[in-house]
């Protein structure tokens, strides 16, 4: 049973009892309370109160319409979304999310080329295009080089090309596709009809769908993700048309610059976490860390 004390949190509670698949005698379940977002299971109801600092406007209401027309591929929202104390809110079906103990590998990969391969709804306003390195500075902002961790991401960041940065115009992408742009297995659930679909569609954007594989890639940089998972998701995507491989078949030659900026966000946040949790990193965070050490040492992917 959930301490419903907060004002934020019993609204969230309350919206999910009177939304599609909510029940006034349904148990609320908090499912996700980190980095500043708060997510609530009502019954077969999911409330998400989003981070303070995104993007609640006319972007989000096109990323919501995407959704909705393309429930074949992501699970589309109950409703519109909304503010609740100053917060984004926005309201989903319940969906399983992937096991632990076996996660769907090829099926990802399969469901993320076909997502790709899928062209982009007509929403008013239109999709967005990408733009991952606003994500990063928002990452690195709030490091002052105060601990060793700090100064080695910050060293990582400074090792990335300017574009990365913020301080020159990106170069045009190889290809352009609808991309999920914050893929990760958390991203997956399984809906009503038994098939998988993706969620969280706050960044859907246009653009190279090689971010989409930055994530993972990353993981497998630092070690925390074993090679034999990351090659069958890649024989998913690959087996399905997926896009992101280029012409070459040198994955790493596109994917290198984006793994290393998805290592070096992924190890800010975690660091900034810690530090408000006033707590030591743990062996996770601390294997990011160590791959921003070796990206600022080799000026690549450690996974390359």
């Amino acid at each position: 049973m959930l301490d419903s004390a907060t004002p934020l949190l019993a609204e969230l509670v309350a919206i999910g009892r009177a939304a599609p698949g909510g029940s006034a005698d349904a148990e609320p379940v908090t499912l996700y309370d980190r980095h500043g977002v708060l997510v609530v299971r009502v019954g077969d109801a999911v409330v998400k109160a989003h981070q303070a600092d995104r993007d609640g406007g006319p972007r989000l209401a096109a990323r919501m319409a995407a959704a909705e027309r393309l429930p074949h591929l992501l699970l589309p929202p109950a409703g519109p979304p909304r503010r609740v104390h100053g917060r984004v809110v926005t309201v989903w079906p319940y969906g399983e999310p992937v096991s632990p103990d076996d996660p769907p590998w090829e099926e990802s990969g399969r469901l993320l080329a076909r997502l790709h391969l899928t062209e982009p709804p007509a929403t008013a306003p239109p999709l967005p295009r990408w733009e991952r390195p606003a994500r990063l500075a928002r990452a690195v902002a709030g490091l002052d080089g105060g601990g060793a961790a700090e100064q080695v991401i910050l060293r990582a960041h400074a090792s990335l090309p300017g574009w990365a940065r913020g301080e020159e115009t990106p170069p045009p992408p190889e290809r352009s596709a609808l991309i999920h742009g914050d893929w990760h297995l958390g991203q997956l659930v399984r809906a009503a009809d038994g098939r998988w679909r993706l969620i969280d569609v706050e960044d859907l954007s246009i653009g190279d769908p090689v971010w989409d594989l930055a994530r993972p890639a990353a993981l497998v940089s630092a070690g925390v993700l074993p090679g034999a998972d990351w090659a069958r998701l890649l024989a998913g995507y690959t087996g399905a048309g997926g896009p992101a491989m280029p012409a070459d078949g040198d994955l790493w030659r596109v994917l290198d610059v984006p793994a290393r900026i998805l290592a070096i966000q992924i190890a800010a946040t975690c660091v900034k976490s810690a530090r408000a949790e006033g707590r030591p990193l743990d062996g996770f965070e601390t294997a990011l860390v160590d791959t921003c050490s070796r990206i600022f040492a080799t000026g690549r992917s450690p996974g390359r």
